[in-house]
């Protein structure tokens, strides 16, 4: 279900969360860039921050993996978000789950303050387990997409993000190269496979 996009009350300051979320390769950022990009044609002023510890296609910009882009700033911790968001109408932060868990707490203050909040983010780390600040956001958002990718082995909707290095390491930046995108049962198998 979609939310509605237009129902920005700029006189009563009305703000909400919005969550992306999904596995690597779903199209989160894609759709945090079209939220925003919309935002921006309807005059309204945007401001989109990063974490500094992504900087795999650019420092200033936050990019799909497509190559789809909009300016960002890249802040160290979730923070600064709060000192750097004055006199904005929307919020867009990208790669949520790298945040530390005060990223909850400033969501809510940004809504509470009239601001439309759009977060994308990961939902699960490679291990299949809750990541970073991202599932406590779902729970305090008024709007949650959980997006999927194509299972890289069999074509079925995908929600994990398999990691195909032997690095036990949460945190760890990468493509194609080192991420497949994998429905529950090609996860699973994967997964048994590299326990042996």
């Amino acid at each position: 279900m979609m939310f509605l996009e237009n129902s920005i009350n700029k006189t009563g300051r009305s703000g909400w969360i919005e969550v992306i979320t999904g596995s690597m390769f779903s199209g989160k950022t894609e759709e945090l860039i079209r939220r925003l990009k919309r935002a921006n044609f309807a005059n309204l002023k945007v401001e989109i921050f990063k974490p500094v510890i992504d900087t795999r296609y650019s420092e200033s910009k936050v990019v799909s993996h497509d190559s789809n882009s909009i300016v960002s700033t890249q802040v160290e911790s979730a923070s600064n978000i709060s000192l750097m968001a004055n006199n904005v109408d929307v919020v867009g932060i990208d790669e949520a789950q790298f945040f530390d868990n005060g990223l909850v707490e400033v969501c809510n203050r940004l809504a509470d303050s009239g601001i439309r909040v759009i977060v994308a983010g990961l939902d699960m780390d490679f291990k299949g387990n809750p990541f970073g600040p991202v599932p406590a956001l779902i729970s305090i958002a008024e709007y949650v997409t959980k997006v999927h990718a194509i299972c890289m082995r069999c074509g079925n909707l995908a929600h994990y993000s398999y990691r195909k290095s032997d690095t036990d390491k949460i945190v760890l930046l990468g493509e194609k190269d080192i991420y497949e995108a994998l429905c529950r049962n090609c996860y699973n198998r994967a997964m048994k496979k590299n326990k042996k």
